[in-house]
């Protein structure tokens, strides 16, 4: 071998060197951010792990108050829901908890309230209403229907006092 291919092979020996090099020392300080990023809670790592015992601990140790309440009464809705060729009819009761101070303002949009359940409850289908987590779903749909007839911040809570499927 010659004298210049020898002094080739060392020099790309080190060249190559380098960027291996390179990519370790980018991939500590990257692995070293990510983990940073992750435990100061900036990307729901273990400091708001930590942030939600502590909210659950004290949510356990003060119970949460409501303040005064009232309650409005829904007029009773029988609803004929179609079932294939047979009519099946749906009984509903309900009452709206309300702050104490709006109970005049809500009993005074019940007929609007009473339209927007009436025509919910007419559009399902009796399969929908067998399910057995049916319930949960459906209330929460009435109460959001009702606090876009009513106004946010009115009704607080819509109680299912009966819900028969006849």
């Amino acid at each position: 071998m010659s004298e210049d291919e020898t002094t080739n092979d060392k020099s790309s020996a080190k060249r190559s060197k380098l960027p291996i090099l390179v990519g370790l020392v980018l991939a500590l300080v990257l692995g070293g951010g990510g983990f940073y990023a992750t435990y100061s809670g900036m990307l729901g790592g273990a400091a708001t792990d930590q942030n939600d015992s502590t909210a659950k601990a004290k949510s356990e140790a003060e119970p949460e108050t409501l303040g005064p309440i009232s309650f409005v009464a829904i007029e009773p809705l029988v609803v004929s829901l179609s079932n294939g060729g047979s009519s099946t009819f749906l009984r509903f009761r309900g009452n709206l908890e309300v702050a104490a101070g709006q109970q005049e303002a809500v009993t005074g949009l019940m007929p609007r309230v009473m339209d927007v359940l009436n025509g919910y409850l007419r559009a399902l289908e009796v399969t929908e209403i067998e399910d057995p987590s049916a319930l949960i779903r459906l209330r929460a749909q009435m109460l959001r229907r009702v606090q876009l007839v009513v106004g946010n911040g009115m009704v607080r809570d819509l109680l299912v006092t009966e819900f028969v499927l006849n």
